[in-house]
């Protein structure tokens, strides 16, 4: 009696479940792109690269938004091997179906100007944020640096495959995922006949080249490392690759005053990853004094607010140069402690979503694109934003 009574509440748990997933989300299966192996367009293990697409239908069919998977980076052999082991090196690790929700939701009540668009959500397995490009392979590790190429041949498939006759187009992406969007933006766009309407999305994506506790830059040290090891300055900007290292190259304050595509950032002013990695990195805070503030801004003492705060005002600095271009550009800056809002469904558009001027995410997104109006905001400093979801690790 007991064993069926368990089973039973199993059932029901299960069932509510899966009532919860296909409301805030639904499985998409994934692609292998096989034929890329042919022309070196391989992840970190040598094997083919992936994505999931949902088709579009309706007044959607011809509208297309490839989203980027995020996922950090590798910066040296041993890191990248490790990586290699894993879903972000190797598509033999991958799930065969990943769950698309916030702006790869297909229903309308969660996701209203994309719904019924083709939506891709492409697989991360480079280490780079899709930027290298190294022609040798070391026998010893096998390792492969072809981040640049899985780019072009995903593009090239899906072109291929419809995206060519594309009405409206969107290179989006999240972490890792929306830096390579802002990195690429003007790639993606020459792709298409200029009668397309392309415009570039990165969430969570604009990385600065913030001080740790110690006074060190060491994102910036940890992108040389990054930029050397995958030979990724071929990919980088020539404009910012001719006044300075590589490696600054990668952070968006400096690389988005020269792209003309139109593009929108949204990102957290406190940024979780960044904080927790950028700002107070275990190596720099061996005692633990800042675990509990890292796993939860509310349990930060005034010290560490006041630390977190002179990052938000750099943050702020930074898009100084975000609007120094003619293409119309677009940003949703909030006083969350977050990081990625656009894939969440719970972030991205639902009644009790983070907002700013009275709008969520998706409609400011939604707005900025189809250009019904502009959308500029930077929220107040926390914890002003009582609309936010604070992540709590």
């Amino acid at each position: 009696m007991m064993i069926k009574k368990t089973c039973l509440w199993l059932c029901v748990i299960l069932i509510g479940s899966l009532r919860v997933m296909r409301t805030y989300g639904f499985f998409v299966n994934i692609t292998y792109l096989e034929s890329a192996v042919d022309i070196g367009a391989v992840c970190l293990d040598g094997s083919p690269p992936a994505y999931h697409w949902n088709m579009g239908s309706g007044a959607g069919i011809n509208n297309w938004l490839v989203h980027i998977e995020g996922g950090g980076w590798c910066n040296n052999v041993s890191t990248c091997l490790a990586r290699s082991l894993t879903r972000l090196g190797s598509s033999k690790q991958m799930m065969e179906q990943v769950a698309f929700s916030g702006i790869l939701h297909d229903e309308p009540q969660y996701n209203p100007d994309f719904y019924n668009w083709n939506k891709i959500k492409v697989r991360y397995c480079d280490g780079a944020s899709f930027t290298g490009d190294v022609e040798n392979v070391d026998p010893e590790t096998n390792l492969h640096f072809r981040g640049a190429r899985i780019f072009t041949a995903v593009i090239e498939d899906l072109l291929a495959k419809g995206m060519i006759n594309a009405e409206n187009a969107i290179l989006s992406g999240c972490s890792a995922g929306g830096l390579a969007s802002i990195l690429h933006c003007d790639k993606f766009k020459a792709f298409f006949p200029a009668s397309t309407t392309v415009k570039c999305l990165a969430d969570a994506g604009y990385f600065i080249n913030s001080k740790d506790l110690f006074g060190k830059r060491r994102l910036e040290a940890f992108y040389d490392d990054v930029v050397n090891m995958h030979g990724s300055a071929k990919s980088l900007p020539p404009s910012c690759t001719s006044k300075m290292n590589n490696s600054l190259c990668f952070f968006p304050e400096n690389v988005v005053q020269e792209i003309e595509t139109p593009l929108f950032v949204t990102n957290a002013a406190y940024d979780s990853w960044q904080i927790k990695n950028a700002v107070a990195p275990g190596v720099v805070d061996p005692h633990g004094k800042w675990h509990d503030c890292k796993m939860d801004i509310e349990q930060c003492s005034s010290d560490q607010i006041e630390i977190i705060q002179e990052f938000r005002l750099e943050f702020i600095r930074a898009l100084d140069g975000f609007f120094g271009t003619s293409s119309p550009r677009g940003m949703f800056i909030n006083s969350c402690y977050a990081h990625c809002q656009t894939e969440i469904q719970e972030t991205w558009y639902m009644s009790d979503s983070p907002m700013l001027s009275n709008k969520t995410i998706a409609e400011a997104v939604g707005d900025w694109f189809y250009d019904r109006s502009a959308f500029e905001e930077i929220d107040c400093p926390y914890p002003c934003d009582k609309t936010c979801h604070n992540r709590i690790f």
